[in-house]
């Protein structure tokens, strides 16, 4: 069956042309594109196709503002710290003299027992020979007394100084106890001295008392006078020598061994030149008790 020609005008019609009523179709949907102001303006197709407002107007981006400088400062002047010099080991282990010698307050027992010392010596300078005799022999460790109040005489023959002041054990007293003290303490040191003239005194009594019992000495021996603080002296200086640095302590312990041995050989009073080697050698014998003390002494 043949189809109706086409009219060549509907051949060459604009293939978008829009239907009559697309005009109204159109209408309704929302404009994709504003039209430029050319279009806008001309014509009644402009018009009605002008854009629908979708949403806000776009804002113009600000550049961000950059904070501003912080404003310079004046520049604080910075003061020196004073630096403190640090002292040299020499400087700090410098010689003290008077440390050498008691104090009430650093070394109370030396200071204590010195001032009796001197009460005592004032005494048998002064004093009338009688009284002095008799106290003397009063406090005397020998034998006889030693039996009957062996506490007593103890401690009393250990209040008086053979030859006094000027004995040369009064100044090595001083010193010795002096710098024992201050490294041990006061009833440590003590201890040590008591313990030297203690033993020292039994060893050189006991003996004397077998001689006379076996008859070998008369018994006047029983009565011999015996008193003075050498055997403390002497323990406390072998104590402390074991405390000194080795080039102190060394030529300390044989210059007073060295000197008691001298006196040994003179065999001037051997008993009592015994004793002091005894005592010397029992301050030795303190040396691990007392490092141990003057160590806890030092940590505290």
């Amino acid at each position: 069956m043949e189809r109706p020609a086409q009219s060549t005008d509907a051949l060459h019609a604009p293939s978008d042309a829009c239907p009559p009523d697309a005009a109204g179709f159109l209408d309704a949907v929302p404009s994709q594109r504003a039209p430029g102001p050319a279009a806008a303006g001309s014509g009644p197709a402009g018009s009605a196709l002008a854009p629908a407002e979708s949403g806000p107007a776009p804002v113009e981006s600000q550049p961000a503002e950059s904070p501003p400088a912080p404003a310079e400062s004046a520049p604080v002047p910075v003061q020196p710290v004073p630096v403190q010099p640090v002292p040299a080991p020499e400087a700090r282990r410098r010689l003290r003299p008077w440390r050498l010698l008691p104090t009430p307050t650093g070394t109370p027992f030396t200071f204590g027992y010195a001032v009796v010392l001197a009460v005592t010596s004032l005494v048998t300078a002064y004093a009338d020979p009688a009284v002095v005799h008799s106290l003397l022999q009063g406090s005397s460790t020998d034998v006889a007394h030693l039996v009957r109040t062996p506490v007593l005489v103890l401690v009393a023959s250990a209040l008086w100084m053979a030859g006094g002041v000027a004995s040369p054990y009064a100044l090595g007293f001083l010193l010795v106890l002096t710098a024992l003290e201050r490294r041990i303490g006061g009833l440590r040191a003590a201890g040590v001295f008591l313990l030297g003239h203690v033993l020292a005194t039994l060893a050189t009594e006991l003996p004397v008392g077998l001689a006379v019992l076996v008859g070998h000495l008369p018994d006047s021996s029983l009565h011999r006078l015996d008193y003075g603080i050498s055997f403390g002296v002497a323990a406390a200086t072998g104590a402390l020598a074991g405390l000194l640095p080795r080039w102190l302590g060394l030529p300390l312990l044989v210059l007073f061994g060295g000197m008691l041995l001298q006196s040994l050989l003179a065999f001037t009073d051997p008993m009592t030149e015994w004793g002091h080697v005894m005592a010397l050698s029992v301050g030795i014998a303190t040396w691990p008790t007392v490092r141990r003390w003057a160590r806890s002494r030092a940590a505290a």
